[in-house]
């Protein structure tokens, strides 16, 4: 990875690029830091550890802090997200935006424009509820109310106050949306995954915070630093395991027929189909999370956590309980599953290898061959169900025996994938961009 990087950086073309997408992550992280107006920074620090253990707490992780500190750049990428989600769905569920998907690069352009439009509407519908959540306060432990905007409901102009408030976090959302469009098109990687990446990145230090904290507390120095340098290795071993899954892979063969046209005979190549072991990558984390944690965030923003059925929840919905980690797992495999089902088609990949001359070796056309990549689809996403249920289970289930009352330990499988996954993905552009240039150079 670091000879690739080393490479690309010789790369006159390549270095711009990532120096142009290293400038978009310093913008993007300015505007984490700016505060909106009306919002009492001197109290707002409060609000990142009194909504962890939520999905609110999960946003804030995923935006850097951003969500934590009500700067411009709350809403992060949730937004844009799940827009694309939307838009995926609705792909699959109606046939005109089906054929329009397959119409190549103009349909792209069309299907684009819609999300960008849906990404508004949803930032809008998101500012809102973030302006009135802020505008609710939190509760302290004495039950005061603490006030984290300067302006009460009812002061003079406060509609004005909102709609100002509510039009910088839609901006910001919107903002967000065109640095990432900008690293597709200057930069290097995929934007959106590029500034997911920095969000959580940024958190790093509250992480290595943690692990110096917990060595610290141990009764002997020798004792605290031998912890510390096993949480290391075993943050480097589970590392090297996500590598190793995430670039594993099951590979179908086919062949191809030969067939005469004209003078030259073309076809009869083997090839394969290649398929991901961990093909719904960290969707179906992110959608069990935002299952899982709605109990629990009803009660946060409502401030209900002093009554008889906010207490239940609490106390079965938090993350040192034993019913909150099976739902958690559980939806982990049914997410894998449905994420497959809607953007994998066994149907489809079988008349594409049938149409193309192919045949999968013993196999026949047709139906046989949907319904053989069909059974391999399924065993293969049952082990990268029971990959990222280990990955994002154990340290929940070690936060319980530990008797931990962290979120810390809780997300960290998530946010691993994430980062290991990005890095992947742009390493492999880089590489693919240099092996285009060693063409052109070729041709040229």
């Amino acid at each position: 990875m670091f000879q690739t990087v080393k490479n690309a950086w010789k790369i006159p073309e390549l270095r711009r690029k990532i120096l142009f997408t290293l400038f978009i992550i310093v913008l993007y992280r300015l505007g984490s830091n700016i505060f909106v107006p009306y919002v009492d920074s001197s109290v707002i620090g409060q609000l990142s550890d009194y909504y962890a253990g939520s999905i609110l707490g999960f946003l804030n992780q995923l935006s850097g802090d951003a969500f934590g500190n009500a700067t411009l750049f709350a809403l992060g990428v949730s937004p844009y997200i799940t827009a694309s989600i939307v838009m995926q769905l609705l792909t699959i569920a109606i046939p005109p935006l089906e054929r329009l998907s397959k119409e190549g690069e103009e349909g792209k352009k069309k299907i684009n424009a819609w999300t960008r439009l849906v990404t508004v509407v949803l930032a809008l519908i998101t500012a809102y509820g973030y302006t009135m959540l802020l505008d609710a306060g939190l509760s302290s432990s004495t039950g005061t109310r603490i006030q984290l905007l300067t302006f009460s409901r009812g002061d003079k102009g406060d509609i004005f106050k909102y709609i100002i408030m509510i039009a910088c976090y839609c901006a910001g959302a919107a903002l967000i949306m065109w640095l990432a469009e900008k690293i597709n098109e200057y930069g290097i990687g995929n934007g959106i995954s590029i500034i997911l990446f920095a969000g959580i990145v940024s958190g790093f230090p509250k992480y290595a915070q943690y692990i110096i904290s917990m060595a610290k507390g141990q009764k002997y120095l020798a004792l605290g630093i031998l912890y510390a340098v096993l949480i290391v290795i075993a943050i480097i071993l589970v590392v090297a395991f996500v590598v190793w899954i995430t670039n594993s892979e099951r590979r179908i063969p086919i062949q191809y027929a030969k067939r005469v046209v004209g003078r030259k005979m073309y076809g009869g190549q083997t090839s394969n189909l290649p398929l991901k072991l961990n093909m719904a990558g960290v969707m179906p984390i992110i959608f069990a999370n935002s299952i899982v944690m709605i109990p629990a965030t009803i009660i946060s923003i409502g401030n209900l956590s002093g009554s008889g059925f906010g207490k239940w929840v609490n106390e079965y919905f938090s993350y040192n309980c034993w019913l909150y980690v099976i739902l958690f797992i559980a939806l982990i495999f049914a997410f894998s599953y449905f994420y497959i089902m809607i953007s994998f088609n066994p149907i489809e990949v079988a008349n594409n290898i049938r149409n193309n001359g192919g045949a999968i070796p013993g196999i026949r056309p047709g139906k046989p061959t949907s319904d053989f990549i069909t059974k391999i689809l399924n065993r293969i996403t049952m082990i990268g169900a029971i990959f990222l249920a280990l990955l994002c289970g154990l340290p929940m289930i070690l936060n319980i025996i530990l008797g931990g009352q962290t979120a810390l330990l809780s997300f960290s499988g998530s946010s691993l994938l994430i980062v290991v996954g990005v890095v992947l993905e742009t390493v492999r552009d880089m590489e693919a961009q240099m092996t285009m240039r060693n063409y052109k150079g070729f041709l040229d």
